[in-house]
């Protein structure tokens, strides 16, 4: 499929910063939220302005541990363009890290992948509202804002402002990770604090058994809420693999 490009956008000018990418190569699926076991291909932006202590992708952000120059690279969305659109595959997922830290470049970058028939979906945490150019037919977002047990002061990682204009955009899912009946009382106040909906619950955990577990100890209380539960595919089905 030929991708059109935004008019006087030169697409190999613009650069983003990328942890890795994956789908086309090896296929598979959007591992959670309401486009659960859809086939996806990922696009995996470097950098956050969070810090969690439960992340599941530190190699993003994390410099203690990882090296930003063997865990980054700079692609220009012409590179990017041109790989999502190899694949028959519609729906791109932009994640992270945060991801719209890079707005500036991803406006491009997703105004050519509509044009080329794609969807896209942004997983993002909600700490930085959307600019007016992402909110567009075929654009979703995943908010995923992250509460104390998930090891971040919620000073900085719920921001009031952000999470109002993702309710606004009328074109966000909230999801939350939980481990504990409590955090549910958590979630279920920032949601009336908000207005967030719909919300989504996901289990915490980066093993199937674990999975398995907080699943059983949140189910009923989640369905006794009339909340989404969403497991975590890509654990159950790779093992949690980069690169699935």
């Amino acid at each position: 499929m030929t991708a059109s490009r935004p008019v006087g956008i030169d697409l190999t000018a613009v650069h983003l910063i990328v942890a890795e990418r994956f789908g086309v190569e090896v296929p598979t699926f959007q591992g959670e939220g309401p486009s659960g076991g859809h086939p996806a291909l990922f696009i995996r932006l470097s950098r956050c302005n969070l810090s969690c202590t439960k992340c599941d992708t530190k190699y993003t952000w994390d410099w203690s541990q990882f090296d930003p120059r063997k865990e980054a690279t700079k692609q220009t969305v012409a590179g990017l363009v041109t790989w999502a659109t190899s694949s028959p595959v519609e729906l791109v997922v932009i994640t992270g890290g945060e991801p719209l830290i890079q707005q500036a470049g991803l406006v491009p970058l997703v105004e050519t992948l509509l044009a080329a028939g794609k969807r896209v979906e942004f997983e993002t945490n909600g700490t930085i509202a959307p600019v007016r150019e992402l909110l567009v037919d075929g654009i979703r977002f995943n908010v995923s804002p992250k509460i104390a047990s998930f090891g971040m002061d919620e000073a900085k990682s719920v921001v009031p402002a952000a999470l109002e204009a993702f309710v606004a955009s009328g074109r966000a899912a909230f999801k939350f990770v939980a481990s504990s009946a409590g955090d549910l009382d958590r979630i279920a106040e920032l949601a009336d604090s908000y207005r967030l909906t719909p919300v989504w619950v996901m289990p915490e955990g980066t093993t199937a058994e674990a999975i398995t577990a907080t699943t059983r100890v949140l189910a009923d209380a989640v369905a006794a809420r009339h909340w989404h539960l969403t497991t975590r595919l890509h654990v159950l089905a790779f093992a949690d693999a980069r690169g699935r």
